[in-house]
């Protein structure tokens, strides 16, 4: 039986940090990383969605995990995603991984075309064998990458040895269950269910929001571990309201939560990227109220 302890627990996703000019800043990086290692966390996921890795270059993302892993190492877990839209630059992202002695890989499905599972499976294995001593989690995200991930092909890619789970980004909390049942280990992906998908089986939380707040997911966790569901729904509510609040703005919630990070005397990340919408003038009234949520829940509960 595999030890899967070093996933257990809360791994923020990290942020994709840029300079005053829009690139890849690798000292903000390590800033970054030191901040969240300081706060306690288990690990950190790596070039997902708030990495915003769908906007970066193969080369940017080997850029942000060599600096990541310089501060990391030994010191916490990293899950590194290295799915992009082709096998050919995802292999070269993942070889990259298992070269900087990272604990797991992580991929989406192909996006915009809908691929069969036979062809998805293809993907991800393809993937798999050019990180060959490295697990490797699948990446459940139907609402973003507009495929979901069915039984039939979890059983297909667990017959992988090195497959050892599902980060589930999926809303139903049924999905949670499904998978843990068929022999998977499960990362509660939606902040908004921490609580309901630690109570299903996962065995801890990748989240977007959680570098924002980290205090108070980890919070959550040990009044889980310790059964006191009550406690542990009060925050998982507040920490719901206060996603519903950074999401309220015009601008990205991913440039809220950096403009929050600054404002809370933490590094500072920079914008986001084009596409995605920078902040306006009126958004900051959304990050004051949000960082003064933020404050007040880690002062009550933490």
């Amino acid at each position: 039986m595999r030890d899967f302890s070093k996933y257990q627990g809360v791994i923020p996703a990290f942020y994709a940090c840029y300079d005053d000019l829009g690139a890849v800043s690798a000292t903000k990086v390590r800033e970054l990383t030191r901040y969240l290692i300081g706060k306690g966390v288990k690990g950190l996921y790596v070039g997902g969605s708030s990495g915003e890795c769908i906007y970066q270059s193969v080369e940017e993302r080997k850029l942000v995990l060599e600096n990541v892993m310089a501060e990391a190492r030994g010191k916490v877990t990293i899950i590194a995603h290295v799915a992009c839209n082709n096998t050919s630059d995802s292999q070269a992202l993942a070889a990259h991984a298992e070269s900087l002695g990272v604990d797991a890989i992580a991929a989406i499905p192909p996006i915009y075309f809908h691929l069969p599972d036979y062809a998805i499976a293809k993907y991800w294995n393809d993937i798999s064998a050019a990180a060959p001593n490295t697990d490797f989690v699948i990446y459940n995200i139907p609402q973003l990458a507009g495929v979901a991930l069915t039984m039939s092909l979890l059983k297909e890619m667990l017959k992988n040895p090195r497959v050892i789970g599902v980060k589930n980004s999926s809303m139903p909390v049924q999905d949670i269950q499904m998978f843990h049942d068929e022999g998977a280990i499960v990362f509660n992906g939606p902040d908004e269910q921490l609580l309901s998908g630690l109570a299903a089986g996962a065995i801890g939380g990748i989240g977007g929001t959680y570098g924002a707040m980290p205090e108070l997911y980890l919070k959550i966790r040990e009044l889980f571990l310790e059964g006191k569901m009550e406690q542990a729904r009060e925050i998982q509510n507040e920490c719901c309201r206060i996603i519903y609040k950074m999401c309220s703005a015009k601008g990205n919630m991913y440039a809220v939560i950096k403009a929050i990070l600054r404002k809370q005397g933490g590094p500072d990340c920079g914008g986001v990227r084009l596409p995605l919408a920078a902040l306006t003038e009126a958004d900051q009234a959304v990050v004051d109220e949000s960082a003064a949520m933020i404050q007040a829940a880690v002062a009550k509960y933490c």
